[in-house]
């Protein structure tokens, strides 16, 4: 009797089964936005969420944050380290230890364990950033933390839910060390119920399948992805390059701080050594190697050109060096709850190192990484309080072949800006101005994304105002001959009309009245800026993207009276500009 071939050969079955554990995930990423509680979660969507097998591999992620699911591997892997065989079904657990598989304290993971007919079929994953977490300041996150004890209730692996119930002492000891309790059960509560769904859908799955023959095709869509991925870095030019960008701050002082990246690409295999980084820093910038190791794998997914699944199986062609003691690589008592604009240049870093090897596949560098903006208070006439947590999100460097995209997030983030309307009615905070900034995107032949600028006035008195920003000494670099983008700004506004120029990172009390003004870095070009078609600046013109003065000096592209570009002037312009 011939032997029945294992449906992990078969490969409509193998795509068959990719897809429902995508649309498992996209589904868990659904709940919690539709059941999340704070602004930073449900509107901001700071969150991710992700399906591993039993052994722990990723199978499947939500399009959401990237640089939260290239950590998962790690946080599982201290889960089952500390766990292995003594999970019992209905069994959730919860998790923010830098130090134990986490990134930072306001990434709280959420995992729970699948079973089918008592056996272990999977995990479901999420991991969201909550709005505070205790610590010294208003939202936990801050620059100038200096220790890990100062940013908030740490929590190593441990049972948030046993056998179907809720561990009482556990939920106790969150609701004592939160500032606003119900906001931080309410987001754990969609992710609890986000990994719900994903445990009824999975267990249909593996009783569709049979526990064992999803386990094969787990296997197999891993092994599918890491095929494709070495496809295509096997067509990549062997070699070496390294690049250095800066922060521009340790978090309390202006400073360059030093990410170093060397990429070296041999074969199918790529390796990113970020070892010659600098020191740990006095704030709270430190980087977790799994959140290092993230980045890299997302630049490197970045520059493919073939669409592969979100398994694991795109992290194994890769091999990520870090050293421990550097901002790549924190240590106790290191502080890290501003570790993600760290990841920003570090991603930053690894494109720079990039575009030396494969030119064609690398955008120049964007806005430097999403801002935020963290306001405290008390809510007037009341002892409620409230934390207001931004993320401003900003623009794309130009890229090879388009234009960097205006106010969109950046590619290693999938965070949104909240809406004004939301922000204004939940908050005592105005938003009075939300906008593109012309002539601030870098010139090229494919020009940098234009600044983002938010303005706040605050409504309260004595709130506490945390801000993490960066690229305001060093703008974000253009490739290839194109500009540099404009740099980022702070500025406070007192009601009396003095002005304050306040550095990238800060923290900070205001008062009723002062309002805040914060301009975003614009986004590099790429190419030479006299090569642009003269039809696309004059676009950019008409659009106020670019002025006409920025046009003739920067492009070489004279824009006359009536608005349209003078072709014959600008070419003599742009033969003068190209003989000196």
């Amino acid at each position: 009797m011939t032997e029945r071939p294992s449906a992990a050969s078969d490969p409509v079955t193998l795509q068959i089964v990719a897809n429902a554990l995508q649309s498992i995930a996209d589904e868990m990423a659904t709940t919690i936005i539709r059941t999340a509680h704070s602004t930073v979660v449900r509107d901001g969507m700071d969150f991710s969420a992700a399906l591993c097998d039993a052994r722990g591999e990723t199978i499947a992620q939500a399009v959401s944050v990237p640089f939260h699911l290239g950590s998962i591997p790690t946080a599982i892997d201290s889960l089952l380290g500390h766990y292995g065989d003594s999970m019992r079904p209905g069994d959730v657990f919860i998790m923010n230890d830098p130090f134990d598989g986490g990134m930072h304290l306001q990434d709280i993971f959420i995992v729970k364990p699948v079973h089918l007919d008592g056996a272990l079929v999977g995990f479901a994953v999420t991991t969201a950033h909550h709005g505070d977490v205790g610590g010294r300041l208003p939202g936990s996150s801050a620059c100038d933390n200096t220790e890990i004890f100062q940013e908030g209730l740490r929590m190593p692996w441990i049972r948030f839910y046993a056998e179907g119930e809720p561990v009482e002492e556990v939920h106790r000891l969150i609701e004592t060390n939160m500032r606003i309790p119900r906001m931080t059960f309410g987001d754990l509560g969609a992710q609890v119920a986000a990994c719900s769904v994903a445990e009824r859908e999975l267990r249909a799955l593996a009783a569709r399948y049979g526990r064992e023959q999803l386990a094969e095709l787990a296997v197999a869509l891993i092994a599918y992805t890491e095929r494709l991925v070495r496809q295509e870095i096997a067509t990549w030019p062997d070699g070496s390059a390294s690049f250095t960008d800066y922060l521009g701050s340790d978090g309390i002082d202006a400073c360059d701080v030093p990410i170093t990246a060397r990429i070296t690409i041999a074969g199918d295999e790529v390796v990113a050594d970020l070892t010659d980084s600098a020191p740990m820093v006095r704030g709270s910038l430190n980087s977790t190697r799994s959140f290092v190791m993230a980045c890299v794998y997302q630049a490197i997914r970045c520059a493919l050109t073939v669409e592969v699944p979100n398994t694991a199986g795109a992290f194994r062609p890769i091999t990520v060096l870090t050293r421990p003691g550097t901002v790549a690589e924190v240590v106790m008592p290191g502080a890290s709850s501003m570790r993600g604009v760290t990841g920003f240049r570090v991603l930053d870093a690894l494109n720079g190192a990039l575009a030396q090897l494969i030119p064609h596949r690398v955008p120049a560098a964007g806005e430097g990484g999403n801002t935020l903006a963290i306001f405290g208070a008390n809510r007037p006439g009341t002892d409620e309080r409230f934390v207001f947590y931004e993320l401003v999100v900003g623009t794309w460097g130009g890229t090879p072949t388009w234009d960097g995209n205006d106010g969109l997030t950046n590619p290693a983030s999938l965070a949104a800006n909240i809406p004004i309307e939301v922000a204004e009615s939940e908050f005592p905070i105005v938003v009075e101005r939300y906008g593109l900034v012309p002539d601030t995107g870098g010139a090229g032949k494919h020009r940098g994304g234009l600044a983002v600028e938010r303005v706040w006035r605050c409504l309260t008195p004595e709130t506490s105002l945390i801000v993490r920003s960066d690229r305001a000494d060093r703008p974000p670099y253009g490739l290839s001959g194109g500009g540099n983008g404009a740099p980022s700004s702070n500025v406070l506004l007192r009601p009396d009309g003095t002005e304050e120029v306040l550095p990238a990172m800060f923290s900070t009390t205001i008062g009723e009245g002062d309002v805040y003004v914060h301009r975003m870095a614009g986004g590099g070009g790429w190419g030479d800026p006299l090569t642009r078609d003269p039809a696309a600046v004059e676009r950019d013109v008409r659009d106020e993207k670019v002025t006409a003065a920025a046009a003739s000096e920067l492009y070489g592209a004279v824009i006359g009276a009536d608005g349209l570009v003078d072709d014959a002037a600008t070419a003599a312009l742009r033969d003068e500009r190209r003989r000196t």
